[in-house]
């Protein structure tokens, strides 16, 4: 009689716990290629990438901007205004360049 009592309380155990409910899920494994890339191959795009940026600029230059900015950081000048001399300022001596190559 205690077998029964005890199977009986296993099953309502289970029944309650959801033994009856079944989720069917279905999972997908598309097929993705990964290229294999070798040294060569990344080297040569590094060097492509590399050689279509523009030339290091001057140190006068990155003290200049560099300045500006350290001012605009420390609250000296507003940043707005940071932004306009450093634009007129590239403007201006883009232009100078300019006219230096055409002569």
């Amino acid at each position: 009689m205690a077998a029964k009592t005890a199977e009986k309380t296993r099953q309502e155990t289970h029944a309650g716990d959801g033994a009856g409910l079944h989720l069917h899920l279905r999972t997908l494994h598309p097929s993705v290629p990964v290229p294999y890339l070798t040294k060569e191959e990344m080297a040569s795009t590094a060097r492509a990438a590399t050689a279509r940026l523009p030339s290091t600029p001057a140190a006068k230059d990155l003290a200049f901007y560099g300045g500006l900015g350290a001012l605009a950081v420390a609250g000296a000048l507003e940043w707005p205004v940071a932004l306009a001399v450093g634009g007129a300022t590239w403007l201006i001596r883009s232009g100078r360049r300019r006219e230096e190559e055409k002569k």
